[in-house]
């Protein structure tokens, strides 16, 4: 098994090598797109499965919408249009025929649409001319909508899981009577997020709103939550949007008030995708592979039975069997390698590989000694344990690894925050990675310039608590020196 190439020496190789040595995914016959491998799918349907219960608890429900829109919806919303129309895939005709040369198959001319459909690179148009029809009167909201899906958005230069051409997410829609309720909601679906990149992810994040020129085309405000990786660079794990009536006044939706009056009602989509896979991995891996916080990972102990065959196997055997039944009816989501076409030390590389948070080896004198030989993937320590009260030791391991994962990465997050007030810091500090905080005059046109000359964009402006801004701190902006009310984060970002 081929070493990964470090860290230090080539942050980007090591990133890419890690997705296809660990088995995650893998670039696709066609330009720009992925096909994610089974255990890449599987950490990705835990994501799903934490998430969606999330979501319903919240009173969401999930639904689904056409990959077809079509072209004359995405016109409605101005803003909404200019910023996808560059990354849009096009449906232009609806059928094939034979090429009469003999060369496989051609267009048919003869079946051009009359209107054109694109796949959607989000679903907003095509879900709000459908709310259309669902909402009546104040009685139907609000209306609480998630959908499961995969979209298009084309990208000329790509990197599995971080982007990629198509992706798989899921997108929130919903719909209130007020404008304080939707507002409330996109807070709320934003501090979901949160809780589920630290809680199940172990990945700390930083609260914010994004700029005006960084929001989502059509939204009157953008949330979001930033994650910073091990090479110092910033990546935006989730946002969720404040859409004001644009998308309501755009298709037309409509209720009944309850004083008899009609208003277009407030809504919101939020959403998060499989880049929180790229960001899952940049945030605790190592040289070694991946490491997986144990709440996320779909294996969370692994036994290998180690024998060399004859009476010895029987023995090792019965013990492996007897361990895998206690840690699963433990609730431990536990594998038994009982491969015996792969020796035990290439278990043991895949497994770190892999980043199965517990490694549980079993061989002879163990079985008859009553002890099991236990490996951490975070610590890569070692340690001899009793079979007896085991399952209930590796619950309290799981917990343990998870809060340490958790509290390395703060840490190194709280580290690598620097605030500075001239531009000599400022570039210095961007040079250093991390997150700046510094004053900035508000205006678009030194937002832009800033990214021109350093490449690091406004990740966001920090919350102070729950949907509340920084407080204000004036300053003087590190580039202009004109008048600035508080800090924001910028960073160098994926």
């Amino acid at each position: 098994m081929a070493k990964l190439t470090s860290r230090d020496q080539d942050y980007s190789k090591w990133y890419n090598e890690l997705v296809v040595d660990a088995d995650l995914a893998q670039h696709s016959d066609v330009k720009g797109c992925m096909v994610i491998k089974p255990y890449g799918f599987a950490i990705w349907e835990r994501m799903k499965e934490v998430l969606d219960a999330k979501f319903k608890e919240t009173g969401h429900v999930n639904a689904y919408f056409p990959l077809l829109i079509p072209k004359s919806y995405l016109s409605r919303e101005a803003a909404h249009v200019e910023g996808f129309a560059k990354e849009c895939a096009v449906v232009t005709h609806y059928r094939l025929k034979n090429d009469p040369d003999g060369a496989g198959v051609v267009v048919d001319p003869d079946a051009k649409l009359e209107e054109e459909l694109i796949i959607r690179p989000t679903s907003e148009t095509i879900i709000w001319k459908t709310y259309k029809n669902w909402i009546q009167s104040y009685r139907d909201l609000p209306l609480l909508v998630n959908q499961w899906a995969n979209v298009v958005r084309w990208e000329m230069r790509t990197r599995l899981f971080l982007r990629t051409t198509e992706f798989l997410w899921q997108e929130g829609h919903t719909a209130h009577a007020t404008k304080d309720e939707a507002v409330a909601e996109a807070e709320q679906m934003l501090r979901v997020y949160a809780e589920f990149a630290e809680g199940t992810l172990a990945m700390p994040v930083i609260q914010g709103v994004k700029t005006a020129s960084e929001r989502f085309a059509g939204a009157l405000n953008t949330y979001c939550i930033e994650a910073l990786m091990q090479d110092g660079k910033a990546l935006q794990a989730g946002t969720s949007h404040f859409l004001g009536q644009n998308f309501a006044r755009a298709f037309d939706v409509t209720f009944a008030t309850k004083d008899g009056g009609k208003e277009h009602v407030w809504a919101t989509s939020w959403g998060v995708s499989t880049r929180l896979m790229g960001a899952l991995i940049m945030t605790h891996s190592d040289d070694l592979g991946l490491v997986l916080p144990p709440e996320l990972a779909p294996i969370q102990a692994v036994i290998v039975p180690i024998h060399k065959g004859g009476e010895g196997e029987a023995v090792v055997m019965e013990r492996c069997n007897a361990l895998c039944d206690e840690l699963r009816a433990a609730g431990i989501r536990v594998k038994l390698d009982d491969d015996d076409t792969r020796r035990s030390g290439w278990k043991f590389a895949q497994y770190e590989l892999q980043g199965v948070p517990v490694r549980l080896a079993i061989g002879p004198r163990d079985a008859a000694g009553g002890t099991v030989e236990l490996a951490r993937r975070d610590t890569r320590e070692k340690s001899l344990v009793p079979f007896e009260g085991i399952a209930a030791h590796i619950t309290a391991l799981l917990s343990e690894i998870q809060s340490q994962l958790l509290s390395a990465s703060r840490q190194r997050l709280t580290d690598n925050i620097t605030e500075v007030d001239t531009w000599d810091e400022f570039t210095a500090a961007l040079d250093r990675g991390g997150f700046v905080s510094a004053h900035w005059d508000g205006t678009d046109e030194t937002e832009e310039w800033i990214k021109q000359k350093t490449k690091a964009t406004i990740r966001c402006i920090p919350f102070d608590g729950p949907g509340t801004p920084s407080p204000v701190a004036p300053g003087a902006c590190v580039k202009t020196g004109a008048p600035s009310e508080r800090r924001v984060l910028f960073a160098r970002a994926y």
